[in-house]
């Protein structure tokens, strides 16, 4: 490759592409610092003025990916519009879209095992798009008895991982050439199986 990330002064974004390439190729932890500087057409040592080795690579990747990801939460969700059952049902179709899309800032968010707490940049921006699902949650508990509704955070929670073993297992990769369904209507169905199982949802809707 051309060694445009360098010369362009723009090094740090060609290595974290470097990166995302790598990850979506070999995985979080199937590549090496000199690989990726390799591919952004530069030398091992270039890296470090930028990053202290691989993990923080990763995280950059997974940082930019939370902003990215936050931006289509909250363009998913738009403040609740129409309703706040659509609202909600966007914010899972946002997630698979997102997955899609950007496969290694997906893969570097959530299966890298990188450590959120020690960067603190990288917490808010993993906050922020969970909030955007807990709001969405909140606003749609709204409709039954406050006494009777269960934790948003909690069922939030519950949305989020079935929205990931959605992906995992039927949209990524050669296993989501044998979903039995479509990716998109098995999480709409499942969202609304597990609304309807907490009353968030009557049964015609």
């Amino acid at each position: 490759m051309p060694k445009r990330g360098y010369h362009h002064g723009n090094l740090k974004q060609a290595l974290v592409e470097a990166t995302l390439k790598l990850i979506e190729d070999k995985g979080p932890t199937g590549f090496t610092v000199a690989e990726a500087a390799k591919l952004a057409g530069v030398t091992p040592a270039a890296v470090y003025r930028h990053f202290d080795g691989r993990e923080t690579m990763i995280a950059e990747c997974a940082l930019q990916g939370h902003r990215i990801f936050g931006d289509l939460m909250e363009h998913a969700y738009a403040d609740g519009r129409p309703t706040a059952l659509k609202a909600f049902e966007a914010t899972g179709r946002a997630y698979l879209a997102f997955a899609r899309k950007f496969p290694g800032h997906y893969m570097a968010m959530f299966e890298s095992g990188v450590n959120l707490q020690a960067n603190p940049a990288l917490a808010a921006a993993a906050d922020r798009s969970r909030g955007v699902l807990e709001q969405a949650a909140l606003r749609l508990s709204e409709r039954i008895p406050e006494d009777k509704r269960p934790p948003a955070t909690m069922f939030s929670s519950h949305i989020w991982a079935l929205s990931h073993g959605v992906v995992e297992l039927f949209a990524r990769g050669t296993p989501g050439s044998k979903a039995p369904y479509p990716p998109d209507e098995l999480l709409e169905a499942g969202i609304g199986i597990y609304l309807r199982g907490l009353g968030l949802i009557a049964p015609d809707e």
